[in-house]
């Protein structure tokens, strides 16, 4: 297989804390830090906590709505599906080296491992599930272990990222590897980091954008996999594209640290964050040609109580980040925007 060098920048951002469009508008404590978020519909929060339990939060009274307790291990990861007539999603639910399938509109307010629908081991009690997900048709459930993480796009695909500053792209029907790509940090930095420059953090965009942050705080953007919009539909399927293309592929050094979580809120605004809870939130225009403006940052400010971010999760209105405070606890910021999002880049 050919190698494809993708393009590397440096850019030097300024911190535009002043122009932040967002309001923490609440913060919630935990007993233990906060491990894994995602949304239920717009109005419910999932939050997975280090000591075993899952929160169900609204949105409007900031209440609990359903818990799980018990699970025994952290909630590493949550993959929320919509069941008709039902107000609350189901959850498949990672902890340890299980996976649970709970629908949250039990009857009673608080559930234990007990009354999941179905609970599966998916591996050995030395290798501990990382990340779960699922495909737009909610019909094939993806999982990775503590060795990376993986997002899946299209029905019949998967990415995967690690610690081995590796992509690689599978056909998983057929246990295929369509394409992968170890991607080089050495002509990425000025000097010398201090972090190993391991793949922490995935995100895909609804049109095939996929973005990766690293532990030496670079950004990585492939837009070769990008759908483009017809006037035509096609029912017909298209194999992602996204690590074929060198010419479609950014690199930046964007901050110090590690970027440990990011999200996609609209098909071009990137939202990340740092370890210590340096958040931020990009435009990606993949319509010029100049490299230099296919990637703007909004804006970046610093999170209230976080001592460490462990998870962020966004929609079109609010960015929540999850992890711990100075005391140890679990600490979640809701942050709500007031302000409409630059629109040019």
């Amino acid at each position: 297989m050919t190698s494809i060098e993708p393009i590397f920048a440096f850019f030097a951002f300024s911190f535009m804390d002043g122009s932040c469009p967002y309001i923490v508008v609440k913060t919630l404590n935990t007993p233990a830090p906060i491990s894994s978020f995602d949304f239920g519909h717009a109005g419910h929060l999932f939050a997975g906590s280090d000591d075993g339990t899952l929160r169900v939060y609204d949105l409007s009274s900031f209440k609990v709505l359903k818990a799980v307790r018990g699970l025994k291990n952290e909630v590493s990861s949550i993959a929320c599906f919509k069941r008709s007539g039902s107000e609350f999603r189901d959850a498949w639910v990672a902890c340890g080296n299980q996976i649970f399938l709970f629908k949250m509109d039990m009857s009673s307010m608080i559930a234990t491992a007990e009354d999941a629908i179905l609970s599966l081991r998916l591996t050995e009690d030395d290798d501990v599930l990382n990340e779960i997900d699922l495909d737009p048709t909610k019909k094939h459930l993806a999982f990775s272990t503590d060795s990376g993480v993986n997002s899946i796009q299209v029905p019949r695909e998967i990415v995967s990222a690690g610690y081995d500053e590796t992509f690689l792209h599978f056909e998983f029907r057929e246990g295929a590897i369509l394409s992968q790509q170890k991607i080089s940090f050495s002509q990425n930095t000025e000097g010398v980091s201090l972090s190993p420059p391991f793949i922490l953090s995935t995100a895909f965009s609804s049109t095939g954008i996929l973005a990766a942050g690293t532990a030496d705080g670079s950004l990585w953007i492939g837009l070769g996999g990008q759908k483009v919009h017809s006037k035509t539909k096609s029912k017909r399927y298209r194999k992602w594209n996204g690590l074929s293309d060198g010419e479609k592929q950014i690199f930046i050094k964007v901050v110090d640290g590690p970027i440990v979580a990011m999200s996609f809120s609209s098909p071009d605004i990137l939202t990340t964050s740092t370890l210590l809870g340096s958040i931020a939130q990009w435009r990606i225009n993949s319509e010029t040609s100049d490299r230099d403006k296919n990637i703007k940052e909004l804006w970046r400010k610093k999170g209230i109580a976080l001592e460490k971010v462990n998870a962020l999760v966004t929609n079109d209105t609010k960015i929540v980040i999850g992890g711990f405070s100075k005391d140890g606890k679990g600490i979640i910021e809701i942050w709500d925007r007031e302000t409409p999002i630059e629109t040019s880049i």
